[in-house]
């Protein structure tokens, strides 16, 4: 049987939380996902006290470009010009600022999709702020879910906030 979403190209720029899940998630229903990942690759992953490959790039393809290289930027921009999405979550303007904000990509594909998620937006008072699971789950309340009567609530052992954020994206 034919995955639903075969044909579909999507480039993923690198990130945490619910962008890598989101093209996880597409990448399992049969998408061809290219994520742009730093050079030194694994980085992110070292980082984060990861060792090995990431399941969250799990059937995808891993480019390295290093988008502060006009050489590499372009090369980021020929990927999205032959894509039908694009998923990224860096905070507000930093896509702008590398050229590659949803106005300067439509300029190159205009039948792109553009997937931004961000922790608190565009704009607002926490929209430079990072934004992080934990955070999603308390200030909506979902943490209190995870404790017992008379207790504090413990920290959830599941990322149910970048999970929601991922299949809204």
């Amino acid at each position: 049987m034919r995955a639903p979403l075969n044909g579909i190209r999507i480039v993923e720029f690198e990130g945490i939380g619910p962008g890598p899940l989101a093209g996880r998630m597409l990448a399992d229903m049969g998408a061809e996902v290219t994520v742009i990942v730093r050079p030194d690759a694994g980085a992110l992953e070292g980082k984060l006290g990861s060792s090995g490959e990431s399941p969250m790039r799990r059937g995808k393809r891993a480019v390295g470009l290093n988008l502060k290289d006009t050489v590499h930027r372009a090369l980021a921009m020929d990927l999205v010009a032959q894509a039908d999405a694009l998923l990224e979550g860096n905070r507000p303007g930093v896509m702008e600022r590398l050229g590659l904000g949803p106005a300067d990509c439509a300029q190159r594909n205009r039948k792109l999709v553009y997937g931004r998620m961000t922790g608190w937006g565009q704009d607002g008072p926490l929209a430079q702020v990072a934004g992080h699971d934990l955070n999603y789950v308390a200030l909506t309340g979902l943490l209190a879910l995870s404790a017992h009567r008379g207790e504090r609530p413990i920290v959830p052992p599941t990322v149910v906030g970048d999970a929601a954020g991922a299949l809204g994206l």
